[in-house]
């Protein structure tokens, strides 16, 4: 198994720029394993492939506006991006910005004082704020957007769920961002029951994989909550014969590292702390039977992880009907129904 064993092309023109409205008249990819047909509808009618007794597990995770700026005492302007908050007052951030080395002292625009405390990999840095910077965020910082979108986007809730509620990600788990309140409320009404998890998402999560064995390429940690009662009806609805149907790949590593928590007689257990799961073809899944997602990057631990699953040529097939025809590509494109 080689990294570029996961490549694909994909014109530019397909990557979507802006969020479609509304957000369930998304288009829908459905791939059967167990046929060798794709069928193609759209979002909506996501409901005419579920059955009562099914349950969506859906990540609740909610993007910080945490994309904010500084400058350093020689009036040098730096960027930062947290990523991940270590205590109450220290983040893991990417900066931008020259020669932004530990001791570093940075001035936030209208905001509290902050130090650079430690060099991390590459452009990281574990920044100290003077107080807790969450208020300030609320107020002044930016929706940090991947960087393959160009557009502006007019109302940061679309990079949101309608349904995130804990507030952690750098990026949205943007296979959720199909999901509207009418269709919700439509996939209930016809029995299909919906779960909670929480994983904060980090931008490494999208970064395409750079070694040429994928198995050398280290995943970097997410923390991740799956609670008491939400694995007590994913272990009912097993033993009902219901699927388990995961909302996004954070759903996935969600779930599958709940196994770890699973005692006699239980699929998974309450589990609530760091995840390094790198699922790669030959995984054997323990609780996911479908998965919906979007379309992701070429050379990405996502699409590595959506192959496992349904099988890298299946998925490669797949992705290029989709190119061929005029599927919208990355956070705010399509989405699959793989099962």
């Amino acid at each position: 198994m080689k990294t570029s064993d996961f490549d694909y092309d994909l014109p530019i023109e397909r990557i979507a720029q802006t969020p479609i409205e509304p957000r369930h008249a998304s288009r829908l990819l459905v791939l059967q394993r167990d046929k060798p047909q794709l069928e193609h509808t759209t979002f909506w009618d996501v409901a005419d492939y579920l059955l009562p007794g099914d349950l969506l597990v859906i990540n609740q995770t909610r993007v910080i506006p945490a994309r904010i700026f500084a400058h350093k005492s020689t009036g040098g302007k730096v960027e930062l991006l947290l990523l991940r908050r270590i205590d109450l007052t220290s983040w893991e951030a990417l900066v931008g910005g020259k020669k932004v080395r530990a001791g570093t002292r940075l001035s936030l625009d209208n905001g509290p004082e902050a130090e650079v405390v430690t060099e991390m990999e590459g452009s990281r840095r574990l920044v100290r704020f003077a107080e807790p910077v969450e208020t300030y965020l609320a107020a002044a910082g930016q929706m940090p957007l991947p960087p393959y979108i160009h557009e502006r986007l007019a109302d940061p809730e679309r990079y949101q769920t309608v349904y995130s509620r804990e507030s952690g990600s750098a990026a949205a788990p943007t296979a959720g961002l199909h999901f509207t309140p009418e269709l919700m409320a439509r996939l209930e009404a016809n029995g299909v029951q919906f779960a909670r998890v929480t994983l904060h998402v980090g931008l490494d999560t999208f970064a395409p994989v750079t070694e040429d064995d994928p198995l050398e390429h280290k995943i970097h940690t997410e923390w991740c909550e799956l609670g008491a009662e939400t694995a007590a009806q994913i272990n009912r609805v097993k033993k009902q014969g219901g699927r388990i149907i995961a909302v996004g790949t954070t759903s996935v590593r969600t779930l599958e590292s709940a196994v770890r928590a699973a005692t006699a007689g239980e699929v998974v257990g309450a589990y609530s702390g760091p995840t390094d799961l790198f699922i790669l073809p030959g995984y054997r899944f323990h609780v996911v039977d479908a998965m919906i997602t979007n379309f992701h990057l070429p050379k990405s631990t996502l699409l590595m992880l959506v192959s496992a699953f349904a099988g890298r040529e299946r998925i490669l097939a797949a992705y290029a009907e989709a190119v061929r025809l005029n599927y919208r590509f990355f956070s705010f494109g399509d989405a699959m129904l793989v099962k």
